[in-house]
């Protein structure tokens, strides 16, 4: 009984208020607070404060299921196959071709963003609520499901309003989107998020190894740590911004931490239960090529009857929806219109914007590995200037660069606030040196772009001093015994990765090659007196090669300089050895 409390309520007679008893009781019962890793659970998260600055989320704040991890643990299974079937067993497995994708997802995060410690059970997790592990592993040898999972289109009508971004390529919708795969991504935000995870030259949303691995770069994107609560919150936040799908993601996440198995595909429990109470099309399988259509109104005189109870769906604009599951929505509040006149609908903030302006955005100049220390604003406008709210702001980094946003992403999507500014994450500096440009657009209407130009610097020293006292004397024909090294900074700070050139010159005055004197030796033993394509380790050191002599004594001058004009130089000297004069001979006695 208490395995089953909370886990697969009923559409109809189970309501809202007994999803929010559910939770109470799973959260009595497994006391979340600091979990078993030590990390502080959901109930004490803080939200982002960086939410309401972003695009919404990856899912568009799309409905998910709101079913409850079991209360048995999760370890019951040995093998796939093998033994009798427990209750519970299919709802805690996870289907092996899903669970293959989210670890090789895994694998690849750690590989290109170590730092951010992504665990395969958060995709598991989240996969779990967005669609029920692609409806229960339904999906084919590639990890493609065998149909299309679509969420509700997001046309206002109790959910977000977001029109059409994509021509209908992902959702089969060309009016409005409407979130699509096992992962519910947007098409607007597939577009920059999408990867290729099983290497077939395709990024598919509906491919199980390739939403997961964009799952996993969407969640890292923010230069976040996932073993830090805090940043865990914010990733997940991101993804749906809201505190309750935050609260079920980290249920489900700890359940999957304490252990799980693998079972064949197509067998996992489809979950029954939805944050908007089943409202509108469910994330089910659809056809792409037919777009989604307003479900009937219900026929006049007899309208759904509210169901009892609070409700547990998440926060958000949109109007609460009757309860029982139904997928008829709610009769319309406003009036009539008058037969042969089409109905009119109020225009979005989307559709007020006329033009972007330059909101402040000051110089754009970074030196190669640094990141920028401004950041681009942008604010939407009407026709006559006003701004506009809640407007999406797509910053595109476009041209031949390895600059990128925080987080490696090289576009970043962010609503303007009531002001109508947008500002868009910091850049970070490549290695290539150049102009860099960024393209602001307004994702879902054509309005024309604004450019913003940048440049990265080579990187740069602004001093240079010997690590070492010590004298740098050598006999003709022999070798220094010391080598030079010298530390490089700039501003006070590690000069790191900064070029450099080493000459022995002739004089203080005259800075070319000197003929004579002391000289390094090249790969084939020759002197050479020059010294170039030399970079200061990440310590900001430098470590010259050793020197030597030739027959010519006196004294010498070495000079290193680097990009940004900071110059040391080291005198080298070169003396015969001195020899010391015979003692007088002691005297003897007669």
């Amino acid at each position: 009984m208490a395995a089953q409390f909370g886990r697969r309520l009923r559409k109809g007679a189970a309501t809202t208020a007994v999803a929010a008893v559910a939770v109470a009781a799973l959260s009595a019962s497994q006391a979340p607070g600091v979990n078993d890793h030590g990390r502080r659970s959901a109930a004490d998260a803080i939200p982002s404060p960086d939410a309401s600055t972003s695009d919404g989320s990856a899912t568009g704040n799309s409905p998910y299921y709101t079913d409850l991890p079991p209360l048995n643990s999760p370890n019951p299974s040995p093998s796939t196959g093998t033994g009798p079937v427990t209750p519970g067993t299919t709802e805690a497995g996870i289907p092996a071709t899903v669970l293959d994708a989210y670890k090789k997802a895994e694998t690849a995060l750690r590989d290109a963003k170590p730092g951010c410690n992504l665990p395969w059970q958060l995709l598991a997790a989240i996969g779990r609520v967005e669609s029920g592990q692609a409806r229960g592993g339904r999906v084919n040898a590639d990890g493609t499901t065998t149909s299309p999972i679509l969420g509700p289109q997001l046309d206002g009508n109790g959910f977000a309003l977001i029109k059409d971004t994509d021509n209908g390529a992902y959702d089969g919708n060309s009016d409005y989107d409407q979130a699509v795969g096992p992962m519910q991504f947007i098409p607007s935000t597939w577009a920059w998020a999408g990867r290729d995870g099983n290497d077939d030259g395709k990024k598919d949303p509906n491919n199980i190894y390739d939403a997961a691995l964009a799952a996993g770069h969407y969640l890292c994107r923010g230069n976040w740590d996932l073993s830090d609560q805090r940043d865990l919150d914010r990733a997940i936040l991101s993804y749906n911004n809201s505190r309750e799908y935050l609260n079920l993601v980290m249920r489900w996440l700890e359940y999957y931490r304490k252990g799980t198995h693998e079972i064949p595909d197509g067998t996992g429990t489809l979950p029954d239960n939805r944050s908007d109470n089943g409202a509108g099309t469910s994330p089910t399988p659809s056809s792409p090529s037919t777009p989604s259509t307003p479900n009937s109104p219900n026929t006049p005189g007899s309208p759904n009857a509210p169901a009892p109870g609070g409700s547990t769906s998440k926060p958000s604009p949109r109007p609460e929806k009757p309860g029982g599951g139904g997928t008829t929505p709610k009769p319309p509040t406003t009036p009539p219109t008058t037969p042969g006149t089409p109905p009119t609908t109020p225009p979005t903030p989307t559709d007020t914007v006329d033009h972007l302006e330059d909101a402040g955005t000051a110089k754009l100049t970074a030196m190669a590995g640094d990141a920028f220390g401004k950041r681009i604003s942008t604010r939407a406008e009407t026709k006559t200037g006003e701004a506009v709210g809640k407007v999406r702001i797509r910053f595109t980094i476009i041209g031949d660069t390895d600059t990128t946003f925080t987080g490696g992403e090289s576009v970043a999507t962010v609503a303007t606030n009531s002001s109508g500014v947008a500002v868009a994450p910091a850049l970070q500096a490549g290695e290539k040196t150049g102009g860099v440009t960024v393209r602001a657009t307004v994702v879902g209407r054509t309005v024309p772009g604004l450019d913003y130009k940048a440049t990265v610097t080579e990187r740069a020293a602004d001093k240079l001093v010997r690590t070492g006292d010590a004298a740098l004397t050598c006999t003709p024909g022999g070798e220094f015994a010391n080598q030079v090294e010298v530390k490089a900074t700039y501003q006070g700070a590690v000069a790191d990765g900064v070029a450099a050139t080493a000459t022995l010159i002739k004089s203080a005055d005259d800075p070319t090659a000197d003929d004579k004197g002391p000289y390094f030796k090249d790969a084939d033993g020759k002197a050479v007196r020059t010294l170039t394509a030399l970079k200061t380790d990440a310590k900001g050191l430098l470590k010259l090669p050793k020197l030597y002599a030739d027959d010519t004594t006196g004294t010498f001058l070495l000079r290193i300089s680097t990009a940004g004009g900071a110059t040391l130089t080291v005198e080298l000297t070169v003396a015969a050895a001195e020899t010391s004069s015979p003692s007088p001979s002691a005297g003897t006695g007669a």
